[in-house]
């Protein structure tokens, strides 16, 4: 399963890593899908147990200017090849998009998925949207279906 985002905002580009800003909620939401705290756990941590859960992260745009971190402020947006996932991964079953322009640009990229892989929407992770925590939580638990052993 692949997890996409949209763009890394300026937290995580500093930093270098995935969904870095404190107040976004995405290691505690897949953590929850899981079944461990991951957001309590060293960064190199984190990604060894999405390793282990055949999980991997992955941005739709590659590029763009951005003033701050909000997806409304992408301008010239250049596109990883994602569509390429579904090619170089044969035993994908999921690609989930984190966030809306992460799911409309996807899905636009992807077209139709084949037989046995699937596009799954998800509230954005980033404390911006304001959808309850318990509300994302209920939402993301679709992932647990596309877990590996």
């Amino acid at each position: 399963m692949f997890i996409l985002g949209s763009l890394p905002g300026d937290a995580s580009l500093a930093a270098r890593q995935y969904y870095a800003h404190p107040t976004n909620q995405f290691w505690r939401l897949l953590g929850n899908v899981i079944g461990e705290e991951l957001h309590a756990l060293p960064y190199d941590a984190r990604l060894d147990r999405l390793a282990e859960c055949r999980i991997g992260l992955w941005d739709v745009i590659a590029s763009a200017s951005r003033r701050g971190s909000l997806d409304q402020a992408i301008r010239e947006a250049a596109h990883n090849r994602i569509e390429h996932l579904l090619r170089d991964f044969p035993d994908l079953r999921a690609i989930a998009f984190n966030g809306t322009t992460s799911a409309v640009a996807g899905r636009k990229l992807i077209g139709e998925a084949p037989g046995g892989v699937r596009l799954i929407d998800l509230p954005s992770s980033s404390a911006a949207n304001t959808t309850r925590f318990e509300d994302k939580v209920q939402r993301w638990a679709i992932l647990r279906k596309f877990l590996q052993p």
